[in-house]
């Protein structure tokens, strides 16, 4: 307190004596240019350079506050326009997780426009225009991100690509992904888009054109190639055979489609059960049944030996004593028992069929098996239990059937 007072006491002496020497010496200054003349007392003079000294600094410490690195004073420094873009980042992609779609295209287009590297920003607002069904806006915003970033155009185009299949333009999938392949031929990425892209169009003669790179790049597991390719062959072989089922260009076409594949893959049972089938499907059971009957010399498999029983060979009793020959070593197997009923029907060996047909519904109770002894029963006479074999039947085929409510008969 003490020293406040003292503090006090000299500014009042030194301005009274600033007082009593201004009243004393008052000086004199005179400034002239051309039309201009300023003119006032030296203590005037030296209060208005004060005065302008002190301006100078209010201002200059003014804008130092206003262009510091401070969002709260200045909302357009540098630091608060990283704050802002990083907000829209993450306002963006939580919009995009939860599906505010509207949300999430105006975030992150704005965060693209304003980050340097604005590739993912403006895949998540086209993903989000696409979803709104803003197609235009979607291609114009991967076309954005091409320009800002063109050394991610195989990225842009994949996604592109998916987006397209998303929106049902399939079509367009293929062309963006073809093009990507012309330029990117070893893409793993790219190979596996194109192979899930001709599954789904069904177009397996690409597919089967695609197999060489699929392999050479391992795109897929061996086990998982190798059925896709036996799948694609045998899908082939179906439409070969549906190109024409008139006469003999269906079989001509089916036939080409056959002798396209590897001495080695003619052998596999998933391909010959394919052809055969086809075969039959087109009347040719003289040339299914040889097939078969071939392949099953080779390498016993139940499933051909099941389709050998739905074939009628120029010689039926010739066909049911070979599958008699199987029995011998695979007189367990209720596929084998169900062909040799079948067989012994063609043959109208009515006991020895329903022998058949017997043994092979007490290893396995099978649809196809109970229709066929409820037929054979039912023109024996055995009414009953024909029925009961058709029911078990039709619930065997599909049991979901019996889940499903039945009306109930109103009672007079």
């Amino acid at each position: 307190m003490k020293r406040a007072y003292l503090i006090l006491f000299a500014v009042i002496v030194i301005a009274a004596l600033v007082g009593v020497a201004i009243a004393e010496h008052p000086g004199y200054v005179l400034i002239a240019y051309k039309n201009f003349r300023y003119e006032s007392s030296l203590w005037a003079a030296l209060g208005l350079l004060l005065a302008i000294w002190l301006v100078v600094l209010l201002v200059r410490a003014s804008l130092g506050v206003v262009l510091a690195s401070n969002g709260v004073v200045n909302p357009w420094s540098r630091r608060n326009h990283s704050r802002r873009v990083q907000t829209s980042i993450e306002k963006g992609q939580l919009d995009l997780a939860e599906g505010r779609w509207a949300s999430a295209q105006r975030h992150l287009q704005r965060a693209a426009d304003a980050d340097r590297q604005p590739l993912l920003h403006y895949l998540g607002a086209a993903r989000a225009a696409n979803e709104l069904g803003n197609y235009d806006e979607c291609d114009a915003l991967l076309e954005k991100a091409l320009a800002r970033q063109p050394h991610a155009e195989l990225a842009i185009a994949l996604s592109h690509a998916q987006l397209q299949l998303d929106r049902g333009d399939s079509d367009g999938a293929l062309v963006t992904l073809e093009a990507m392949h012309d330029r990117h031929a070893r893409n793993p990425q790219v190979l596996r888009q194109l192979q899930r892209l001709y599954q789904q169009r069904g177009d397996w003669l690409a597919l089967i054109r695609l197999m060489p790179e699929l392999r050479k790049d391992k795109v897929l597991p061996p086990t998982e190639l190798a059925e896709l390719e036996r799948r694609a062959w045998g899908e082939n072989l179906t439409l070969a055979a549906q190109r024409d089922q008139e006469g003999e260009a269906g079989l001509a076409s089916l036939n080409n489609a056959w002798q396209q594949l590897s001495s080695a893959q003619r052998q596999e049972p998933p391909l010959v059960l394919a052809y055969a089938e086809q075969l039959r499907q087109l009347g040719a059971h003289a040339e299914a049944e040889e097939v078969l009957r071939a392949a099953i010399k080779r390498e016993y498999n139940s499933h051909l030996a099941r389709l050998y029983g739905l074939l009628h060979g120029s010689d039926p009793a010739k066909q049911l004593q070979t599958a008699e020959g199987w029995l011998k070593q695979h007189s367990e197997d209720p596929s084998l028992l169900l062909t040799l009923g079948r067989l012994c029907l063609h043959n109208s060996l009515w006991g020895k069929a329903r022998d058949y047909l017997e043994s092979s519904l007490s290893l396995q109770r099978n649809p196809e098996a109970c229709a066929e002894l409820a037929r054979l029963l039912a023109q024996l006479g055995e009414t009953d239990r024909s029925n009961q074999l058709f029911q078990e039947g039709l619930g065997l085929l599909d049991e979901r059937f019996l889940s499903r409510p039945l009306p109930v008969l109103a009672r007079g």
